[in-house]
C-alpha cells in the first residue's frame, strides 16, 4: 500500500474513504465531495473511535502537510492511512 496519492490519482479509486482533518469552519467553507470531518486533534487523540484497522483511509489537509505528518503517526499505530498529497489546496485547482 503507497503511504501517498495525488489528488488525481484519488479519483481513480472506488469508494474511498475519505477524511478532512481541518477545522469544522474550513471544513464547512468547502471540502472534497463524500470527505468526513475529522479535525486532526480528534483523530490523533483517539483514532479507534473513528478509524478501523481494516479499512484504508484518504487523508487530507490544507496543503498535505499537516496530513502526512498525521498519516504516519497512524501508520505507527497499525491504521491503513494515505496522505493526500497537496491536501485541499491541489484538489481545488482540479476544478
Amino acid at each position: 500500500m503507497k503511504n501517498s496519492i495525488s489528488v488525481l490519482d484519488l479519483l481513480n479509486v472506488s469508494n474511498p474513504n475519505i477524511i478532512d482533518i481541518r477545522s469544522v469552519q474550513k471544513y464547512n467553507d468547502n471540502h472534497i465531495l463524500n470527505a468526513k470531518n475529522i479535525p486532526d486533534y480528534l483523530l490523533l487523540s483517539n483514532p479507534e473511535k473513528y478509524l478501523s484497522k481494516d479499512e484504508i483511509y484518504y487523508i487530507y489537509c490544507q496543503k498535505g502537510i499537516n496530513s502526512g505528518k498525521l498519516c504516519l503517526r497512524l501508520l505507527k499505530k497499525g491504521y491503513k492511512v494515505v496522505n493526500v498529497i497537496g491536501g485541499y489546496e491541489a484538489w481545488i485547482l482540479l476544478k
